[in-house]
């Protein structure tokens, strides 16, 4: 891929969706912009599984970047983000998960990125109409730049996952993003800066706990669990369990 990109370049992009013909191509860039590695089966299956909205950034013929998102049900999220919607939603409501969105080094900063992104938005404003409520993703806390592209399109950060990668046998840390569509909301819309001085104490000294944790190996890695918690955990639990997340901490340290 050329190292010059002509200012033009945005309005010659053209947006197909990605085949198994792609496959060599995808992991090549892959292997540049994310530190995981993803096994064979992860590539035919954005490839060939319907269930998968993959679409490819091209120019000149060659991709330029990519998004691969999965619109699923509520019920279908893991566990550590199952919150992202209150219960109370019907079942059928849907949420879209971005697996990866990246774009080759020399063509960033010319909108690619937030074509794809609005791309998405578009799919799911024709398939999935008024039933998928969010979009959310995960990305490592060291990401800044995918971080501050992910603010400035009005994502907000709702979880903290402590060592929720593990990149070449190393555990990192990870936040979960959103993006709430439909206007529908969660449950809390309040920031952390207007939370309790005695909650915004616990958001703080999350991360410094599992340090000192770690440090420890005669220590339960139990904890690492507990402390997945949101802003709207301090507003929908009840005050005893704000308690018993103090004693943990109290314990930990």
């Amino acid at each position: 891929m050329t190292d010059v990109v002509p200012p033009t370049a945005l309005s010659e992009i053209k947006l197909r969706l990605l085949c198994q013909d792609d496959i060599d191509s995808v992991k090549v860039l892959c292997g540049d912009w994310f530190p995981i590695e993803y096994p064979d089966s992860w590539y035919h299956d954005i490839t060939s599984n319907k269930k998968f909205f993959s679409l490819a950034a091209t120019f000149k013929g060659g991709i330029v970047g990519m998004i691969v998102a999965e619109i699923k049900g509520r019920t279908k999220v893991h566990k550590e983000d199952g919150d992202i919607l209150a219960s109370s939603f019907p079942v059928d409501t849907q949420v879209a998960y971005i697996l990866s969105l990246g774009v080759v080094k020399e063509f960033r900063k010319h909108g690619i990125g937030s074509l794809l992104l609005d791309s998405l938005k578009e799919h799911i404003s024709t398939t999935a109409q008024d039933h998928c409520k969010a979009i959310y993703l995960h990305v490592l806390t060291t990401n800044l730049t995918a971080i501050h592209f992910y603010e400035n399109r009005d994502f907000k950060q709702h979880h903290y996952l402590p060592y929720y990668y593990s990149i070449r046998g190393v555990l990192k840390d990870g936040f979960t993003y959103v993006l709430y569509i439909n206007e529908d909301l969660p449950a809390s819309t309040e920031s952390p800066a207007q939370l309790p001085a005695v909650v915004q104490h616990l958001v703080q000294e999350r991360h410094r706990v599992q340090q000192n944790h770690v440090k420890d190996r005669s220590l339960s890695v139990l904890p690492a669990r507990h402390l997945n918690l949101s802003v709207a955990d301090f507003y929908t639990k009840p005050v005893s369990a704000l308690y018993n997340v103090q004693a943990m901490y109290n314990i930990c340290t």
